[in-house]
């Protein structure tokens, strides 16, 4: 029985950002993938997502704090 997908969750999914660099450049991009892309360090996730989760960080938070990340991460690996 596949466990119920949280709302945050769904939210993560279905908000899409647009990425200028990297493998994403020129796509749209759900934040819950760009979350578990390889530009995401995993313990950043994890507390990204309980921060989200307890509504501690916005939608709008979350979303500028992965932009960054990716966007930083990308332009160090080109």
């Amino acid at each position: 029985d596949p466990r119920k997908e949280e709302p945050w969750e769904t939210t993560l999914k279905t908000t899409v950002v647009d990425i200028e660099v990297g493998e994403f450049k020129g796509h749209k991009v759900s934040l819950w993938d760009l979350l578990h892309s390889k530009y995401i360090p995993e313990e950043n996730r994890k507390e990204l997502l309980e921060l989200y989760e307890a509504g501690e960080l916005t939608l709008e938070q979350v979303r500028t704090v992965v932009s960054t990340i990716v966007t930083r991460a990308a332009a160090a690996a080109a």
